[in-house]
């Protein structure tokens, strides 16, 4: 999940993997797979970022104390 802030200051988590599409007028527009729209203060590029570093944390290997990659 990625932490984002909506419009009245509020910040939420919104799952990536139900982002459809983003848009950038004055405010960042979060389409979502079912058609729903979230706005958002954060710039497309911000949450484009956090979904990078999203996808990169869930897919990092699980690693114990004695064990090496």
């Amino acid at each position: 999940m990625i932490l984002v802030t909506a419009l009245n200051g509020k910040d939420f988590y919104l799952n990536p993997d139900l982002i459809y599409r983003l848009e950038e007028n004055s405010d960042t527009y979060i389409t979502l797979v079912d058609g729903k729209t979230v706005i958002v203060q954060e710039s497309v590029e911000s949450v484009v970022q956090r979904i990078v570093e999203y996808r990169r944390q869930i897919t990092q290997p699980i690693v114990g104390k004695n064990e090496e990659i």
